[in-house]
């Protein structure tokens, strides 16, 4: 038989398990407890289930196995975990620690949805690597509860309070393990996790994004951009030959009338690319009529991207200067990590490498 994944399992789950193991229902609640709220990796610290019963799920169940493979730590504080998962492949989590420089004090934590990524997005070091399979939603939230206790040993009082699926994978083609796993995180007997202190991004698969529209979710939606129009955008997004703009704003429109809420586009920034006055032109005939912030990154040089030219702190700075003459919400984006490999995938395919 095989075993089952106890950090997948949501509390109807768990009860339905205890109940053909012929045990009440409380049981389930405290298992769920020991699961999702204090977040046990090991069966044999849930001492209050009796012995008879952690034999009987240590027969049918276990915690998703995660090893931490490497580590590496930020000027800024920023911390990039690799984890090695049960079956030898590597997904990464980006930690980062805001203490009120620019922002309200909180540790936010960017995950991983899946092993690698179809995508193909041609500067980004996850899509260079293809995709291997989806993670569970047990492996998606093993990334929040591994560093909470990381946190935790190293006596941060803080744990993880805001998730970013902005890390390894498109979250919207795993999207039941990523609504599961949000179900899972703002549990009030679990994490206690405000649903807006969630973000999903997508780079713009239109069907799985009318399908998120219809949750009805208060999740923070981010929809990566990166390109004004079909041609360039196509140039470096794959996906946007399949769901080119006009359909992904109808899209985004769709998710705002059913949400309620503000669209967050990402907007990688690449000198001579689509930094120009034109570009600031097209994206406000684009986005007209959304509510919606831009949120301005500079790109990240990752391998065999030398083409994408990272523009300087002054040509970002009158980028979005323009945009906001144009009527356009826009800011440039907190960076963190830039001296670690911090763009999502460079670490896992550095150790790839290695091996």
């Amino acid at each position: 038989m095989e075993q089952q994944d106890l950090r997948s399992m949501d509390l109807a789950e768990m009860t339905s398990l205890l109940k053909e193991l012929g045990q009440p229902a409380f049981r389930a609640r405290q298992l769920f407890t020991w699961v999702h709220q204090k977040q046990v990796s090991q069966l044999a610290q849930m001492h209050n289930l009796g012995r008879q019963l952690l034999e009987q799920l240590e027969q049918r169940c276990q915690p998703t196995a995660f090893q931490l493979e490497r580590k590496q730590v930020s000027a800024d504080g920023t911390e990039k975990f690799l984890f090695r998962l049960a079956d030898g492949n590597y997904i990464e989590c980006v930690l980062m620690r805001y203490r009120g420089d620019l922002s309200k004090q909180r540790n936010t934590l960017c995950i991983s949805s899946q092993v690698g990524c179809a995508m193909g997005c041609t500067f980004c070091a996850t899509g260079q690597s293809g995709f291997v399979r989806n993670l569970t939603a047990g492996e998606i939230i093993s990334q929040v509860y591994e560093v909470n206790r990381i946190l935790q040993e190293e006596g941060d009082a803080m744990p993880v309070g805001n998730v970013v699926f902005m890390g390894m994978g498109e979250p919207l083609l795993n999207l039941s393990a990523v609504l599961k796993t949000i179900s899972l995180l703002n549990d009030p007997q679990g994490q206690k996790m405000g649903i807006r202190r969630m973000t999903v991004s997508t780079c713009g698969v239109v069907p799985k994004l009318l399908e998120l529209a219809d949750q009805k979710l208060d999740v923070v939606l981010a929809v990566s951009l990166h390109a004004p129009n079909d041609k360039q955008r196509s140039s470096v997004m794959p996906v946007n030959r399949q769901y080119p703009l006009e359909q992904l704003m109808a899209a985004c429109r769709y998710y705002q009338q059913q949400t309620g809420n503000r669209i967050s586009f990402e907007y990688a920034l690449i000198t001579g690319f689509n930094d120009q006055p034109q570009h600031v032109q097209q994206l406000k005939q684009l986005l007209k009529g959304l509510d919606c912030h831009l949120n301005i990154i500079p790109v990240n040089p990752v391998a065999n991207t030398a083409q994408f030219g990272r523009p300087d702190k002054k040509q970002v700075a009158a980028f979005v200067e323009a945009l906001q003459q144009a009527g356009l919400k826009a800011s440039v984006l907190e960076e963190k990590g830039t001296d670690i490999d911090g763009a999502c995938g460079q670490l896992r395919g550095k150790v790839l490498r290695e091996k």
